[in-house]
């Protein structure tokens, strides 16, 4: 095993998108047969009741309650697939925003792994924003795989 300073962390970044286990995936396998270690990161998006103090408190008490669920049971995912206990991020403010922050902040992050939407919308906000504005100012690599592969394509790949 890599020493821990020099081991490849995957950045994945858990949204409600059916492509983001593609990535979760991908990013597992790869940190597996790379010796590395997958992160993953869920940004809580302000919601629109910022008048309702109170209101606004309970839902973000409640969404980050959903999250943290939601990244434990990912992180399970994780751990059968690569054999090492990922590194959990929950922020909140702008996805897009707070992901170029994390990158940053973080300089153990290797890799962003995103994975292309397949539908009409076409690859996705975040991949748009990536591959556009933020292109310039990423310090790391970005792997962008296709949505719709299926894991014996995504063990063929990494």
């Amino acid at each position: 095993m890599p020493n821990e300073t020099h081991q490849r962390i995957f950045l994945v970044v858990v949204d409600e998108s059916e492509e983001m286990t593609v990535a979760l995936h991908y990013a597992a396998r790869r940190a597996r047969n790379t010796g590395g270690r997958v992160a993953l990161l869920h940004v809580i998006e302000p919601g629109e009741l910022q008048q309702w103090g109170a209101i606004e408190e309970l839902m973000k008490a409640e969404q980050r309650e959903e999250a943290e669920q939601l990244l434990q049971k990912l992180a399970a995912e994780v751990v059968a697939i690569s054999g090492n206990v990922p590194a959990l991020y929950i922020r909140e403010g702008n996805r897009s925003e707070q992901l170029l922050a994390l990158i940053q902040e973080e300089p153990s992050i290797s890799i962003l792994v995103l994975a292309a939407g397949t539908g009409r919308g076409g690859p996705g906000p975040l991949i748009s924003y990536v591959v556009g504005q933020m292109s310039g100012s990423l310090r790391i690599p970005v792997t962008i795989v296709p949505g719709n592969l299926s894991d014996p394509q995504l063990d063929a790949i990494t």
